[in-house]
């Protein structure tokens, strides 16, 4: 079962909680055990799973990316559509995650949740979660 979802990111670099969205998929999909994959298909957005419970764990993953990561470092595609450092901070994380479903439940810790960590925004981001046994 695959679906896809609509992300709309209002900043330049930010992470966003989809955790309640593929939650609720997971719950509608009937499926008991499996897999849920959660997958972007952009090169400047990732998926990560981190502690959502605590803001500030989203501001210090950005703020480190960005010291190891500077804008603006001499890169190459910058020349092209500047933003190669948020190619290179997408590369890094990935586009996806994969997670146990166990008893038609997500199996997160208890702080855990599902993000897209986006870099190179504002834009329209499509999410896809796919559910098998």
């Amino acid at each position: 079962m695959q679906i896809a979802i609509e992300i709309k990111t209002t900043k330049k670099e930010e992470i966003i909680d989809i955790t309640g969205q593929v939650k609720e998929i997971v719950k509608k999909s009937d499926i008991d055990e499996g897999i849920c994959l959660v997958y972007v298909p952009h090169a400047t957005c990732s998926v990560i799973i981190n502690e959502n419970y605590d803001k500030a764990v989203c501001e210090d993953i950005l703020a480190t990316l960005n010291k190891i990561i500077p804008l603006h470092d001499n890169y190459k595609h910058d020349k092209i559509d500047n933003n190669a450092a948020a190619h290179i901070k997408a590369a890094i994380l990935g586009p996806s995650q994969s997670l146990s479903v166990h008893d038609g439940i997500l199996q997160l810790g208890q702080w855990q949740g599902i993000a897209i960590a986006e870099f190179d925004g504002p834009r329209d981001r499509k999410v896809y979660i796919n559910i098998s046994r």
